[in-house]
């Protein structure tokens, strides 16, 4: 059986899991930018570790994003794949734009953020983000998935 520390990291960064973000992860280390929190937060969406992200939410925002929540969304997702559109620093804050590609039921979604961060106490966490519009696409079982591998939906990410 292969361990998932030796895979590549879901967040894809083109690194093995245990070099990646699983150090994150395990408060082993720190995120040293905005970008390398948000691939962590991402991984650990795709992994169900939903302390993890409450815990990188800024202090303010964690009560609003309560632990359970997470966990729902999480586990209610297929998530498949993650883009990182732009980073830098804009209005006295760092961001990353990013997109989120998952499955919801049957519905292939795109969440398209721009993420704000901050560093709170020496360590960078996400403080919002403003979500950009994009259609969900519904897909039935003998559609080409839309995750690009060319099969049919019901032999790729069905459930």
């Amino acid at each position: 059986m292969t361990s998932l520390n030796s895979t590549m990291c879901v967040c894809g960064s083109q690194q093995n899991y245990a070099d990646c973000c699983e150090p994150l992860h395990l408060a082993i280390q720190q995120a040293k930018t905005p970008e390398q929190l948000m691939r962590s937060r991402y991984s650990a969406y795709v992994l169900k570790n939903a302390k993890y992200v409450y815990q990188t939410y800024a202090i303010n925002k964690q009560q609003e994003n309560p632990i359970k929540e997470i966990k729902d969304f999480a586990d209610s997702c297929r998530f498949i794949k993650l883009t990182v559109i732009n980073s830098g620093h804009e209005n006295n804050q760092e961001f990353v734009e990013f997109k989120a590609h998952y499955f919801y039921q049957n519905l292939y979604c795109e969440l398209n953020e721009k993420s704000q961060f901050i560093k709170e106490d020496g360590q960078w966490r996400y403080l919002d983000g403003e979500i950009y519009p994009v259609a969900d696409i519904k897909v039935s079982r003998n559609d080409n998935c839309p995750c690009g591998s060319g099969k049919k939906y019901k032999k790729c990410h069905a459930v």
